[in-house]
């Protein structure tokens, strides 16, 4: 059974594209201003057993409570539901919300957006960093939202979810 389960995409964005970060990201194609949105994600709401039974690659999934997850059901829906936007330990996207991304300054034509995944995730995880930011944090892990350097950083970027643990 295929669904139709597409997250919204700005037009002013490419999603896919190669990415010196990581596999493809999502890159602007004009300028973006500093509040606009740039991405909602759309996806049924997962549990994190129900996550392992999808065999994608990549973070397919945004955290939107302790044990509740926004992603596609089947590989079926991958591509059109995912955004691509990789993380960066000097990032020009945030939240509002738990799925809304926005411009958190201008973003010129031709920069990939980027998110902090401190700002999304609270999961037991650690992935090595490739951002490549005088910023970079090296090792990035899922309860970095708890960084009190990062909580005064990203203040009013937070994805609802972890604002509330904040």
């Amino acid at each position: 059974m295929k669904s139709n389960l597409a997250s919204f995409i700005s037009t002013k964005v490419e999603k896919g594209l190669p990415s010196k970060i990581h596999g493809r990201g999502l890159f602007a194609t004009d300028l973006i201003t500093k509040g606009e949105v740039v991405a909602e994600k759309a996806g049924f709401i997962l549990t994190h057993a129900e996550l392992e039974t999808i065999q994608p690659t990549g973070h397919i999934e945004l955290q939107i409570g302790d044990n509740a997850f926004l992603a596609p059901k089947d590989i079926v829906d991958f591509e059109k539901n995912m955004i691509f936007i990789n993380h960066s330990c000097n990032p020009n996207v945030g939240m509002r919300g738990d799925r809304k991304f926005v411009a958190m300054i201008d973003i010129k034509s031709g920069e990939e957006l980027t998110i902090d995944y401190a700002m999304i995730d609270d999961n037991d995880y650690v992935m090595t960093c490739n951002c490549g930011s005088p910023k970079c944090r090296k090792q990035i892990t899922g309860h970095d939202w708890k960084r009190l350097e990062l909580q005064k950083r990203y203040s009013g970027y937070f994805s609802t979810y972890l604002q509330k643990k904040i």
